[in-house]
C-alpha cells in the first residue's frame, strides 16, 4: 500500500473516532455542570473537558473564560479548533475522498451523509435541551461509520490501518478522560457527589452497565479505574485498545514480509504492561502519573507509526 493511502486511512479513522469522543465528553460535561452549578463550581467541568480534548491552550487565547456557551461552540462548530466536531468530520471526509476507492460504499455514504447533514445544523442545535439530541446524533453517525467499516471492509491492509487509527485514538481518549478526573479516585473520596461523577465517567465510555455486569456491586473508585485501564472485556479500556493496536501492527508486519520497527516495540510493551498489570501497582505509582505516562507513550506510538509506515 502507498504510504499516502495508509496515512489517509489512518487519520480518517482517528478523526471519525475523535468526533464521537468529543460528543461523549460534551454530553457528560453538560450533565455534570448542572450538578457542579449547585455546588458553585460549574466552570470546573468545562475546564476539565477542555483539558481532556487537548486544545485548552488555543481556547484560552480566543476566549476569556470557559463557560457553557464558549466551550460548546469551541468543541462543536469552531473551525479554529482542529478537534471540534465540525473540524473532525471535515478532516475525516477530506481523507476519505483521497482514498475513495479503498472504502466501501457503506463507509463513504455514512461519512458523506454525516458531513452534509452536519453543515445544515445551526448553532441553535446545541442550545438548551437540543444539545443532548445533537450529541446523540453525532455518536450515532460515528457508530454507523465504525459499523460499516467493521461489517463491509475486506480484512486487508486498508482495513487494518482504519482499525489501527480507531483503536489508537480510543486509547488516547480513555487515558485523557480518566486523567482529568484522577482526583475522584483518591482513597478518601466517596461522597454522594463523587458517586454521581463516577457514574458520569463510566457513561463517557458507555461502561456503566458493563461495570455492573462484571463486578455486581456498588461503584468504587478502584474498580472503575481497573475496568477502564486493565479489563480486556471493556472495548474502550486501555488494555483492550492497546492489545488491538499491537495485534494490528503485527498483522501489517506479516503482510509486509515481517518488517518491524520502533512502533512494534512500543506497542508490544504497552500491550504487555496492561495485560499483566495490577491496579494496586497503578495506584502505588500514582494514578495521575500512570495516566500521563500512558498519554505520552500513546503519542510516541502514533509518531512511531507515522515514521515507520507513512514518512519513511
Amino acid at each position: 500500500m502507498l504510504s499516502r493511502t495508509a496515512d489517509s486511512l489512518f487519520w480518517l479513522a482517528r478523526y471519525a473516532e475523535r468526533a464521537g469522543n468529543v460528543a461523549r465528553g460534551l454530553a457528560v460535561a453538560s450533565r455534570m455542570a448542572a450538578v457542579s452549578a449547585r455546588l458553585g463550581d460549574e466552570v470546573a467541568e468545562w475546564r476539565a473537558l477542555l483539558t481532556a480534548s487537548g486544545g485548552d491552550a488555543v481556547f484560552y487565547r480566543k476566549y476569556e473564560a470557559p463557560t457553557a456557551e464558549s466551550c460548546i461552540h469551541w468543541l462543536v462548530f469552531d473551525p479554529e479548533n482542529s478537534s471540534s466536531i465540525l473540524s473532525c468530520f471535515e478532516a475525516a471526509r477530506r481523507n476519505a475522498r483521497s482514498v475513495r476507492t479503498a472504502l466501501t460504499v457503506d463507509m463513504w455514504e455514512a461519512l458523506n451523509d454525516s458531513w452534509n447533514r452536519l453543515r445544515e445544523f445551526s448553532p441553535d442545535a446545541t442550545e438548551g435541551e437540543q444539545l443532548a439530541d445533537f450529541l446523540g446524533w453525532v455518536r450515532e453517525r460515528v457508530t454507523l461509520f465504525n459499523g460499516a467499516a467493521h461489517d463491509t471492509m475486506l480484512r486487508n491492509e486498508a482495513w487494518r490501518f482504519v482499525h489501527l487509527g480507531t483503536m489508537l485514538e480510543r486509547a488516547d481518549n480513555t487515558a485523557r478522560l480518566l486523567d482529568v478526573k484522577h482526583a475522584l479516585f483518591a482513597p478518601e473520596v466517596a461522597g454522594a457527589v463523587d458517586y454521581v461523577q463516577w457514574q458520569a465517567v463510566l457513561r463517557s465510555v458507555s461502561a456503566l452497565r458493563s461495570y455492573q455486569w462484571i463486578y455486581r456491586d456498588r461503584l468504587s473508585a478502584r474498580r472503575i479505574a481497573e475496568l477502564m485501564i486493565l479489563r480486556p472485556e471493556l472495548p474502550r479500556s486501555l488494555a483492550a485498545c492497546h492489545a488491538e493496536v499491537s495485534d494490528t501492527l503485527e498483522a501489517i508486519a506479516q503482510e509486509q514480509g515481517g518488517r518491524t520497527g520502533e512502533c512494534h516495540r512500543i506497542a508490544g510493551l504497552l500491550k504487555a504492561q496492561l495485560r499483566y498489570g495490577q491496579i494496586d501497582d497503578v495506584f502505588a505509582e500514582g494514578l495521575h502519573e500512570f495516566l500521563t505516562g500512558m498519554i505520552t507513550r500513546t503519542a510516541e506510538l502514533g509518531a512511531a507509526i507515522d515514521a515507520f509506515y507513512i514518512r519513511h
